[in-house]
């Protein structure tokens, strides 16, 4: 699962190429402060726990997380790649770790 977030990291890090590069790398720096802060006070779980949750509720490679808030509620979006090939999007509240939904 490491070796897919650094290929997710790796491709946002590419599509960040190209115009509008500098606005873009300062979006990601400043949702990555955000992100710390949030961890840094315990709002959120890390990442390595929020990666073990995933994996008992959508089996498959981990290409894509995002921490977002929706409805006042941090939440991890997580994109699973399943052994079937599909491309699934679980949500998991970033707090406790709780299954939200899935998104397809």
């Amino acid at each position: 699962m490491k070796k897919a977030l650094v290929f997710a990291l790796g491709l946002s890090l590419l599509s960040s190429l190209g115009d509008g590069a500098a606005a873009r790398t300062r979006e990601r720096d400043d949702d990555q402060d955000l992100a710390r802060q949030a961890l840094q006070r315990g709002e959120v779980l890390p990442i390595a726990r929020i990666l073990e949750l995933v994996a008992q509720h959508l089996p498959g490679d981990v290409i894509e997380v995002q921490l977002d808030e929706r409805r006042g509620r941090l939440e991890y979006e997580i994109r699973v790649l399943t052994p079937a090939g599909r491309v699934r999007e679980l949500v998991l509240d970033a707090r406790t770790g709780a299954f939200v939904r899935f998104e397809d």
